[in-house]
């Protein structure tokens, strides 16, 4: 069953979210590298929308790509969205959240597992939840 879709006002989604938050999420900004704290977390659990809590990744999925963001293989089928990115001169494919389309970073085909890819996710963009802790 696909999650129902969030739709806010960005006046809503800035009284929910933080500067940088609403920075990254609602305006595609991009956090610096090796600042996040998902960066080098490598606990077992789910990463999920910072924005609606939708489920996005694995911790199974997640490796250290060594770009200075929190790196996935594979998204949790359907809650992620692809867009081309033609922004700052180059070519990419923007990922975000399918339920809420807060920004989430981008993917990228140079990914070192069977699925090739690479989700290059801004930490700022996600949260984690440990299921023993839940």
């Amino acid at each position: 069953m696909k999650a129902k879709k969030v739709n806010k006002t960005e006046a809503e989604w800035k009284a929910q979210l933080s500067e940088e938050e609403f920075r990254v999420l609602r305006e595609k900004g991009t956090e610096r590298p090796h600042t996040g704290k998902y960066n080098l977390h490598f606990e077992d659990g789910s990463y999920h929308c910072n924005a609606c809590n939708q489920k996005l990744f694995e911790s199974a999925s997640k490796f250290d790509a060594h770009c200075g963001w929190p790196s996935f293989d594979e998204s949790i089928p359907g809650a992620v969205n692809r867009i081309l990115d033609k922004s700052l001169g180059m070519i990419r494919t923007e990922i975000v959240c399918s339920r809420c389309d807060s920004h989430l970073g981008h993917v990228f085909n140079d990914g070192p597992t069977h699925t090739g890819e690479r989700y290059c996710v801004n930490s700022v963009s996600i949260d984690f939840e440990n299921p023993e802790s839940s």
